[in-house]
Formats: structure tokens, C-alpha cells, sequence
């Protein structure tokens, strides 16, 4: 037995090591066996595989880390609430922001937010005609 200093355990594993989780392998802050759990107990397949639950954490860091995308949503959301004069921030002004946007709207295309509703949209057919000597008659009259 030598008194070098080895850090030997055993089976060729130092003492030193820890282990090292999925998520710090990946490179990526979101819990990677949080959401392989996930991915496996909504049923989704019957088989995952060990790169996707790595790849969909890493592709929800990039959609939450976007500030760019984050500010621009709360932004246009605000400027919808601030149009319908309230103070607050509601689903319907965050859908009415998405919807309003080209590129959000072919971003988040599929995507359905609760309590969000719809736009609010009338076909020009159903709308009433206006008449055209109505607003003027006023003013030339006097």
C-alpha cells in the first residue's frame, strides 16, 4: 500500500467524482429527468428515448430565455390592455397581441392559451352600410 495520495476506491473509481446530472451534461438550466418524468407519465409514446426529454429542455430554456420574444409579447400585450384602458395584463390581450403580430401568429400558430378567447372578428358583409350624405349634410347646411 502506498501513501501517494491516490484517490483509488475500488473498481477504478476515484473518491473524488460525483455524479454528474443529465441536465449539467446537457449544458441546459431546465430539469432534464424533470421533464423526461414528464414525457413518461403523460403517455405520450410507449418508448422515450434518452435525447428527447435533453432536446425539449433545451428548446424551453431558448423559448424562455428569449428576452426579445418575452418583451416583445408583454409589450404588445400591453399596448392592447392600455387600447382597451386597463391596467392590467389578461390572457385575451396576450392572444389579441399573438394574433395581431406575423411573425408571433406563425410562431405560436398552434398554440391555445385558457381563457384566452378569440379575436374578435365580423365579416364586412354582416356590418351595416353607412350613408354617405349623412356626415356631410351637417356641416354644409349651417
Amino acid at each position: 500500500m502506498s501513501s501517494s495520495g491516490s484517490t483509488k476506491a475500488g473498481k477504478g473509481k476515484s473518491r473524488a467524482s460525483t455524479a454528474i446530472g443529465h441536465s449539467r451534461r446537457a449544458g441546459v438550466q431546465f430539469s432534464v429527468s424533470r421533464i423526461r418524468h414528464s414525457i413518461k407519465d403523460g403517455n405520450y409514446a410507449e418508448r422515450v428515448s434518452s435525447s428527447a426529454p435533453v432536446y425539449l429542455s433545451a428548446v424551453l430554456e431558448y423559448l424562455c430565455a428569449e428576452r426579445k420574444l418575452r418583451s416583445q409579447v408583454l409589450e404588445l400585450a400591453g399596448n392592447v390592455a392600455k387600447d382597451n384602458q386597463n391596467a392590467r395584463i389578461i390572457p385575451q390581450h396576450i392572444v389579441h397581441a399573438m394574433r395581431n403580430d406575423i411573425e408571433l401568429s406563425t410562431l405560436l400558430k398552434n398554440v391555445i392559451i385558457a381563457d384566452g378567447s378569440l379575436l374578435p372578428n365580423i365579416d364586412e358583409d354582416f356590418l351595416p352600410e353607412e350613408e354617405q350624405g349623412k356626415g356631410q349634410g351637417s356641416a354644409s347646411e349651417e
